[in-house]
Formats: structure tokens, C-alpha cells, sequence
């Protein structure tokens, strides 16, 4: 069985690579040149750990080209994996599916056989059943059934941890047109996943549904965590990780996605929560929890704004420590990083900042308001205050040798990844978000000074 994968990049190539990796024939096709002569050359087109190891290893089974009747002729099954943007009104367009559909349509009109298409791009509840359906039966002059199959399987998986999320799913969501068409997605998931894949079927509507319904419950798990974290700031005594752990101990809640820090971002969690919210005004009902999610998730910003002005005046420089919107990914996209550098610089502060992978993106979004600085201790030796936002690695292996200067700051310890006391005896002191002792230590000493 050969398969055929459109679009290659952050999600298109890790899949090219995992398919590859479990015995199938991949080949991807792409309107991007320079994605195709990587793939073809196997260098990975993207940075995503583990990829270029999977492309290397099994280069035998892959290829790459811009010709779609090469790519869908030749194969069995086409899988999809391109942008459905946002609107205005928050919801998914489908434009690019749409026009995907017209090619392969345009493809399959003289091919012989069955074939099954695979939309892994996030759609709005009634589009795969709708006008993308409709679209492909247009353009191939088939109708959905025993000659042509069509699924809707988005992925649950995070940047930075694609491979693994591929390979290792919490489960596998299938809208299907039919059983055939199900049956066939489902087999190839048995034997890359395993035979004990926990695998969801059901029509297209409901998977559609499920696939933001998903993404916004967690989004209203992390909002409700930053909104203890808020409280914990201001009540003496309290300490937002105990709380946070107890309630975790509930089977009911679980500890996933419990922790309190900063606001959540990247290219699925804020979109996915918009389109639910306006999911339910197109439906004639109301989304109350989602729009309190993305309320709190952007108050987040505003917290640490206000909390860096709490303790040094217009004329200090801040630290912005981490762009991406999350570890192993240079995607800056609804980066809380990015948001917070922008918002202190309109309030005043001088602003530097770093990150591993994603400085050269965010310097083009940031421009000369920021100044992105090639290393982490180089940013600390300007900052008055420092805000570690983005949970790197590197960022817990600060210690007080690296500030040698004896000169007062602050770091806003965001994950709390570091342990004050190793701080004690410097001129630098942690301030651990939703511990509101270590936040009334900082303004009192500056108080003091």
C-alpha cells in the first residue's frame, strides 16, 4: 500500500517520516519547492526533534514531488495536511482544503480502483460533510462510497513533540463516511501505533466537534490554573503548587495540563477555543466558558506587565526569557513571550530577550523595540528584571556565577524551575509566580532600597 501526504511541512513531514518508519511507500507532494527538494534530498524541511533521524533512517521509502498525478495516482490513500486560517469571526476557512480537493479530484476522475482521502486539517463542525465533500465528489465525478472514501482525522499533538505524539497518541479520532472508508484509516493506525490503539469512530459532525471541544477543555483547565495562580499572588500564605497538587489528586480533575504559569499559546489552543466559542453562536447557543478561557488567557500578559512596573520604574531594562510559545519549537505564534515583550516595550521598559531556536522569527516580529540577544547570561547582565515565560531547559541552570555583578534584580521564575535558596546569599532574588511571598519580598526590598 503506497500513501500520499500533501503538504510538508510542521505536521506533513513528521507524518511522511512516522508512516515511513512502519513499513509504507510515502511519498509527499507540496506547492513549496524548497519543501520538496528536502524531502527528496532527506534533510528535514522543519526543525522537529527526532525527524531527521526518521528521514535518514528510512529514505528508501520516501520521496517528494509537485506533481499531483504522480503523487495520487500512484497511491492508495491521500492524507491532507494543510492551513484551514482563522477568520474575522474566528472560524475555520477552508479555502486551501478546498482547493486540494479539486487536484486530487481533478486526479482521480481517471484512476481506477478505491481511494481514501484523509483531511487531517482542523475543521468547523458541518465542512467535511459540507462543501469539502461536496467539493471532492465535483472534482472526481465519484461519489462517496464503495469507489471513494473520506475521513476526517485531526491530530492531538504538540509542536516541539510531534514524532512522539504521533507514535504515542492518547487516542485516534476518525470521522468516517463510511465503514469501508474507517475500516482502511484504522489499520494503518493498528500497525503504526500498535494493535491496542484507543481509537474513536463516528460520523464527520461529531468528530469535527470533538476535535475543539478537546483542545478548549484544556485551554479552560490551563485558564482556570493561572486564575489560582492570580489569587495565590495576593493571599498571604498561599502557595499555588500545593493547591494545584492536591486538586491534581482528584481522578475527577488529574494533574495534566494543572499548572499554574503563563498564559497558554502556539497555532491550535487560542484558534481552537475561538472557533468552539464561535462554534455555539452559529448553533444558536452560547460558549460562556470558552470566552472566559480566552479572557483569563489574556489577562496573563497583562499580569506580568504589571507586575515587572510593581517593582522597577520605566527607565529599567527587562528581560524577556523565551519567544517560542513552548519548549523544542521555534514557533513564535500567540508566543506569550513575543506578547510580553511587545506590551513592556509600549509601557516604557527597555526590552532584551533570548531564546534557543526561535530568536531570529521573533526579531522580525519584534523589530528594533527588542533587542534578542544571542545568549541567556548575556540577556540576564542588562536585565533589572528578568521573566523566565517559556520553560527551556537551559533557563533552570541559572545560578547566581552568572551574575557576578552584585548589582539588585529580580527574576520572575514563571514554571518555578528555580530554588530561591540557591539565590539567598546573591543580589538577585526569585520571584516564583503564585507565591505571594516571594512577590511581597521583592516590592518590600525595593521598598526598602
Amino acid at each position: 500500500m503506497k500513501l500520499s501526504v500533501v503538504g510538508l511541512g510542521k505536521l506533513g513531514s513528521p507524518i511522511v517520516a512516522v508512516l515511513a518508519s512502519k513499513g509504507y511507500d510515502v511519498v509527499g507532494i507540496d506547492t513549496n519547492a524548497h519543501f520538496v527538494e528536502k524531502i527528496n534530498n532527506h534533510i528535514a524541511p522543519v526543525q522537529e526533534p527526532h525527524l531527521q533521524e526518521l528521514l535518514t533512517a528510512h529514505k528508501s521509502r520516501i520521496s517528494a514531488t509537485a506533481d499531483w498525478n504522480k503523487a495520487v495516482g500512484e497511491s492508495d490513500i491521500t492524507l491532507v495536511i494543510v492551513p484551514t486560517p482563522s477568520g474575522a469571526d474566528g472560524a475555520f476557512r477552508n479555502d486551501y482544503v478546498l482547493s486540494v480537493m479539486d487536484e486530487i479530484g481533478r486526479v482521480l476522475a481517471h484512476k481506477q480502483g478505491y481511494h481514501l482521502v484523509v483531511v487531517h486539517s482542523t475543521t468547523m463542525p458541518g465542512s467535511m460533510g459540507g462543501p469539502i465533500r461536496q467539493r471532492l465528489e465535483a472534482a472526481s465525478g465519484r461519489k462517496v462510497g464503495p469507489e471513494l472514501g473520506l475521513c476526517y482525522n485531526p491530530e492531538f499533538i504538540a509542536l516541539g513533540d510531534v514524532i512522539n505524539g504521533l507514535l504515542r497518541p492518547d487516542f485516534v479520532l476518525i470521522g468516517e463516511s463510511d465503514k469501508k472508508a474507517g475500516d482502511l484509516l484504522e489499520s494503518i493506525y493498528r500497525k503504526t501505533v500498535g494493535p491496542k490503539a484507543n481509537v474513536a469512530r463516528m460520523n464527520f459532525v461529531n468528530a469535527e466537534l470533538t476535535k475543539i471541544s478537546v483542545n478548549t477543555y484544556v485551554t479552560m483547565k490551563i485558564s482556570f490554573a493561572n486564575a489560582l495562580g492570580e489569587i495565590c499572588d495576593r493571599l498571604d500564605g498561599a502557595d499555588v503548587d500545593v493547591v494545584a497538587d492536591a486538586i491534581g489528586r482528584d481522578t475527577r480533575i488529574g494533574k495534566k495540563y494543572l499548572k499554574p504559569a503563563v498564559g497558554y499559546g502556539g497555532p491550535c489552543f487560542p484558534r481552537d477555543t475561538i472557533a468552539f466559542g464561535r462554534m455555539a453562536h452559529l448553533a444558536g447557543g452560547t460558549a460562556d466558558l470558552a470566552l472566559a478561557t480566552d479572557t483569563i488567557n489574556r489577562r496573563q500578559v497583562v499580569r506580568l506587565t504589571e507586575m515587572v512596573g510593581d517593582m522597577i520604574s520605566t527607565e529599567g531594562t527587562v528581560a524577556v526569557l523565551g519567544l517560542s510559545y513552548k519548549p523544542n519549537t521555534p514557533v513564535i505564534e500567540e508566543s506569550q513571550g513575543v506578547m510580553l515583550a511587545k506590551a513592556l516595550d509600549e509601557a516604557g521598559f527597555a526590552v532584551v530577550a533570548h531564546d534557543p531556536l526561535a530568536g531570529g522569527p521573533a526579531a522580525a516580529v519584534l523589530g528594533e523595540s527588542t533587542r534578542v540577544l544571542p545568549t541567556t547570561r548575556e540577556a540576564l547582565a542588562h536585565a533589572d528584571v528578568a521573566v523566565i515565560i517559556t520553560p527551556w531547559s537551559e533557563y533552570a541552570e541559572i545560578s547566581p556565577a552568572w551574575m557576578p555583578d552584585g548589582r539588585t534584580r529580580f527574576i520572575i521564575d514563571c514554571w518555578r524551575q528555580l530554588d530561591p535558596a540557591l539565590f539567598a546569599d546573591s543580589s538577585c532574588r526569585i520571584v516564583r509566580l503564585g507565591h505571594q511571598e516571594t512577590i511581597a519580598a521583592a516590592v518590600k526590598r525595593l521598598a526598602a532600597e
